[in-house]
């Protein structure tokens, strides 16, 4: 596939997350796609494998975290795209805002996602998410 029709299908990718089409965004990833989101402390983090764990990623994201995803660049080279954006947001068990400045690497293959990686504040994540001890 071309660079621009790879740039395409994550541009795509980008539109599903933000329409909150699991079904379009599940259409564009491979069956055995990995997904790693570095971190601790926070819902999100982990390696997310297949249809199942990309599902289960959204399903936790809807249920603890507000946020709009905006990609900004996109850069690609063979069958790698980097997408760089900014993240707000809040978590929802703990009411703090966050925001983020993001990159996604992001392979393609055939037409479908076959990996990707965030490089994200995982710090500011994390405290947004950690409840405070703290007596009022």
């Amino acid at each position: 596939m071309s660079i621009e029709t790879n740039i395409q299908i994550v541009k795509d990718f980008f539109a599903a997350i933000g329409r909150g089409d699991s079904e379009a965004l599940l259409a564009l990833v491979t069956v055995d796609i990995e997904w790693i989101i570095p971190g601790e402390d926070w819902p999100l983090a982990g390696t997310h494998r297949g249809h199942d764990g990309v599902t289960d990623l959204l399903e936790t994201a809807s249920r603890s975290i507000e946020t709009s995803t905006e990609p900004r660049e996109f850069v690609a080279q063979g069958d790698r795209v980097l997408v760089a954006g900014f993240a707000k947001g809040k978590i929802k068990a703990t009411n703090k805002i966050f925001e983020d400045d993001w990159v996604f690497a992001i392979t393609v293959r055939n037409g479908n996602l076959t990996n990707i990686r965030e490089y994200i504040d995982t710090q500011a994540l994390a405290r947004a998410a950690r409840v405070s001890n703290a007596r009022a």
